[in-house]
């Protein structure tokens, strides 16, 4: 396993693609909290309160996400060595948790510089320091949580083609669905009663609650079970005796 996500750091940082990542996440984050002008601007809200972040970090993570674990398992299909991969002594469950540990790790890197964000608002706040740091923590927590989810259904996406874009937009939708769809029928209720049921199935409710400094072991639960799914799905989908060649589409 450590094999393989040495490649997969490696892989990352030997070209533009780690950085590129990295730089995106800061840039869009830093314009949409501190230049660009509506609900998202930390410093129109008039308050020390680094909640709006924790709102629009989800929305760049669905395209974020995506666009590292595409190539996770295309490209070892597209380039042939997928093949060979398999061969190699080091079990499918290894070869699932290195790519997808090192696609987290990237993740990461791109979360930790944030905390500056934490810092400036504990600055501007009167007096300095004066801000809600149980619903950051809390928040951060649930970040780190929705990137391993995000992640494990990106590794999945990458493994049902060797093309990456095909897996990147696999992995947009399957993201944007779990996140934003339950969360939009309940709202139509047309469910009547059952529309708590439907919301409490997707992760916007539960990454909510965290938001709010609440950590509950249902929505830690819940996190840990989608995660567990995606990665026993992609765990089947490449094993050999059960491995179909994916969609060149």
């Amino acid at each position: 396993m450590f094999a393989i996500l040495k490649k997969e750091i490696s892989s990352f940082f030997s070209s533009a693609t780690g950085y590129l990542v990295v730089g995106i996440f800061l840039v869009i984050s830093g314009l949409f909290l501190f230049v660009f002008s509506g609900p998202y601007n930390i410093l129109d809200n008039g308050f020390a309160d680094v909640a709006p972040f924790f709102e629009l970090a989800p929305w760049i993570f669905i395209f974020l996400i995506p666009a590292i674990t595409m190539k996770s398992f295309s490209e070892e299909y597209k380039q042939g060595t997928m093949e060979l991969l398999l061969t190699r002594p080091i079990g499918i469950w290894n070869l699932v948790w290195g790519k997808y540990l090192g696609a987290f790790f990237l993740c990461v890197i791109a979360i930790i510089p944030t905390f500056i964000y934490v810092f400036t608002i504990s600055q501007l706040g009167d007096p300095a320091g004066n801000f809600d740091i149980g619903a950051t923590l809390g928040s951060y927590f649930g970040l780190f949580l929705l990137a391993f989810t995000y992640t494990a259904i990106g590794l999945l996406s990458s493994a049902l083609s060797q093309n990456q874009i095909t897996a990147f937009i696999i992995a947009v939708f399957l993201c944007f669905f779990f996140f934003f769809a339950f969360e939009g029928l309940a709202g139509y209720n047309l469910f009547g009663d059952s529309a708590y049921g439907i919301e409490y199935l997707g992760i916007s409710y539960h990454y909510k609650s965290m938001s709010r400094g609440v950590i509950d072991t249902r929505d830690i639960i819940y996190f840990l079970s989608l995660i567990t799914l995606f990665l026993t799905l992609t765990y089947f989908r490449v094993q050999p005796e059960t491995q179909t060649e994916p969609s060149n589409s």
